[in-house]
């Protein structure tokens, strides 16, 4: 029966990050069946470093304000964006503000670690403001310079991608410069 309850978890032990029975501990290296933690293991023959999430949701009795770490791919100007997921979990991503980028209802960026892009509901947005400032000339929307309607960003991207020109295109081109 010990045999069948190692494989099966009921003798295991509680994961040190998530609380969640069964998990396995030798040592330094945790094993969680967790899908969710950050020590979850994949398969059984398997083991993996720890993941590092962007932002983990905020624990019962712990604060949701931490210090966001610093990473590598936050380029030389970083901004810190909060955002209350779908889930309602207030995550903290930071992104380089050269590579924000405003379409429509959403903000592109790319986010630390690993320089993924990621898009983000403007409504989730929980400083808006600072991240609409940070935004590139061209891409502020509503809180900067104005933005073309449909019908001027589809004679402006026709003629981006083709490389022509037209009267229109120009008269277009002056009044968005930095599109």
């Amino acid at each position: 029966m010990g045999f069948l309850d190692s494989l099966l978890g009921k003798k295991g032990d509680k994961c040190p990050n998530c609380g969640f029975p069964g998990a396995q501990i030798s040592g330094p290296q945790v094993r969680c069946l967790n899908p969710m933690c950050t020590y979850f293991m994949f398969a059984q023959g398997q083991t993996e470093a720890p993941r590092q999430a962007a932002s983990e949701a905020p624990r019962p009795g712990t604060s949701s304000q931490q210090a966001p770490q610093q990473s590598p791919a936050a380029g030389s100007n970083p901004i810190n964006i909060q955002y209350l997921n779908y889930q309602g979990q207030q995550k903290t991503f930071t992104a380089d503000a050269s590579t924000l980028k405003r379409t429509r209802e959403h903000i592109l960026a790319q986010v630390g670690p690993k320089g993924q892009q990621i898009a983000l509901a403007r409504r989730r947005i929980q400083n808006l403001h600072e991240v609409e400032q940070a935004l590139p000339p061209g891409h502020r929307g509503d809180s900067g310079e104005s933005y073309p309607n449909a019908r001027e960003r589809q004679v402006l991207s026709y003629h981006k991608k083709h490389k022509s020109t037209s009267p229109l295109f120009e008269k277009i081109r002056a009044k968005y410069p930095h599109w």
